[in-house]
C-alpha cells in the first residue's frame, strides 16, 4: 500500500491527520484531573494511559489510525520503581556524601559529589531512551509496532561524553550534543522490520543557539546589574524590575526559536526507509501557542492545563508532514522485545518522546 504526500495536497488528504475534539476530550480530562487529585496523583499514570489512548485512536496515518497499547500499571509500576531510585539517590546526597567528606576528606567529598552527577547525567540519558523505546513498543499501526533491542545503557553512557563535552566549553558545543544524542537515540528505533535513521547536525541550529547563548550571557548580566540594590543605572527611582523583565522575555524568545529550529532540523533528517519527514511550525507558530497556553492558565487560575496534551498532540500533528511511499505488506512485524513497564518520571511526564 503506497501513499504520498505533497505540501500543496489538501488536509483531507495529508498523511497525518488528528481528528480528536475538544468537545470529545473534555469529559477524559475533567475526570481525569479530579481522580488525580482525589488519589494524592496515583491516578496519574492511569490518566496518562487513558488519555493517549484518545489521542492515539484519534489520530490517523495514511489509511489506518493509530493504536495505544500501554496501561497505567505498567507507568504505576516504572514510576515506583523511579521514585524508589530517587529516594535513594536523597539519602545519598543528604547524608552519604557529608559523611564521605568528613571520614575521609575534602578530596573524597568531591569525587563523591562528581560520581553523583555522572551518575544522574547517565541515569537520565538511560531513561529518556528507555522512554522512547516504550512509547514505539506501544504504538501500534495496521497491528505493527516499533521498539528497540537496545536497553539503553550504551546511550546513557555517551551522553555524559556529550554532556560534558558541552559545559566544557561554556555550553558552545550544545547544538552539537543535542544533535549527537538525537541521532543516537533513533537510530536505535525500529518500527515493525524497518529501522529509523537519523543525521542530523548542528548545522541547521547552532545559528540560532548562539543567538540564545549571547542573550543569556548579556540578559544575565543586566539582571545581576539591576538587582544589586547598590549599583545606580540610569539615575536613581528608575524601575529596576522592567529592564529584567526585558531580559527575560529576550532570553525566552531567543531559547524558543533555537527550539524551533532543532525541531525542524530533527524532523528533516530523520527517517524510516522511504518515508520523511517534515516539520513545519515557525517561531511564530510556537508563539502564538505558548502564548495562549499562558493566557488560558492565567484566566482559568491552571484549569486550563487539564486540557494542555489534547493542544499539543493537535498543534504537533498538525504541523508534521509525511513524504515517500510504505508498502504495508512487506512492512513486516517487529522482532524486538517490549518492556514490561514505562519509564517512570519521564515517560508519565511527557518528557521521553522527543
Amino acid at each position: 500500500m503506497d501513499a504520498m504526500t505533497s505540501p500543496a495536497a489538501a488536509e483531507e488528504s495529508r498523511s497525518i491527520q488528528f481528528t480528536g475534539t475538544l468537545k470529545e476530550y473534555l469529559p477524559i480530562a475533567a475526570t481525569n484531573l479530579l481522580l488525580t487529585i482525589v488519589t494524592l496523583f496515583v491516578y496519574r499514570s492511569w490518566a496518562k494511559a487513558r488519555e493517549r489512548r484518545y489521542l492515539w485512536s484519534r489520530t490517523r496515518f495514511i489509511d489506518d489510525t493509530l493504536e495505544w497499547t500501554g496501561t497505567g500499571k505498567e507507568m504505576f509500576v516504572g514510576f515506583i520503581m523511579v521514585a524508589l531510585l530517587l529516594g535513594a539517590v536523597f539519602l545519598i546526597v543528604n547524608l552519604g556524601l557529608p559523611m564521605i567528606a568528613l571520614r575521609f576528606g575534602p578530596l573524597a567529598g568531591l569525587g563523591a559529589v562528581l560520581a553523583f552527577y555522572f551518575a544522574a547525567m547517565f541515569l537520565y540519558g538511560f531513561a529518556r531512551f528507555r522512554a522512547l523505546r516504550y512509547r514505539l513498543s506501544r504504538t501500534y499501526w495496521h497491528g505493527i509496532r516499533g521498539g528497540s533491542n537496545d536497553g539503553g545503557a550504551r546511550y546513557g553512557v555517551r551522553a555524559i561524553g556529550y554532556y560534558l563535552a558541552s559545559f566544557a566549553v561554556a555550553g558552545l558545543l550544545y547544538p552539537w550534543a543535542q544533535a549527537k544524542l538525537w541521532n543516537e537515540r533513533w537510530n536505535k528505533m525500529s518500527f515493525g522490520s524497518r529501522s529509523f535513521e537519523a543525521n542530523m547536525t548542528s548545522d541547521d541550529t547552532k545559528g540560532a543557539y548562539f543567538g540564545f547563548w549571547a542573550a543569556f550571557v548579556a540578559g544575565n548580566v543586566v539582571i545581576g546589574l539591576f538587582s544589586n540594590p547598590n549599583i545606580i543605572v540610569f539615575g536613581p527611582g528608575y524601575p529596576r524590575l522592567v529592564v529584567p523583565l526585558i531580559a527575560y522575555i529576550a532570553i525566552g524568545a531567543t531559547y524558543l526559536n533555537y527550539l524551533t529550529a532543532y525541531y525542524c532540523a530533527a524532523a528533516e533528517w530523520t527517517r524510516i526507509e522511504d518515508i520523511e519527514f517534515r516539520f513545519t511550525a515557525e517561531f511564530s507558530d510556537w508563539l502564538k501557542f505558548y502564548a495562549a497556553t499562558a493566557g488560558l492558565a492565567i484566566v482559568t487560575l491552571g484549569l486550563a492545563m487539564a486540557i494542555y496534551e489534547f493542544r499539543k498532540w493537535r498543534f504537533i500533528t498538525s504541523h508534521l508532514e509525511v513524504f515517500g511511499s510504505v508498502d504495508v505488506d512487506h512492512l513486516g512485524a517487529s522482532a524486538t522485545r517490549a518492556p514490561r513497564e514505562a519509564e517512570g518520571f519521564l515517560d508519565a511526564l511527557d518528557l521521553g518522546a522527543f
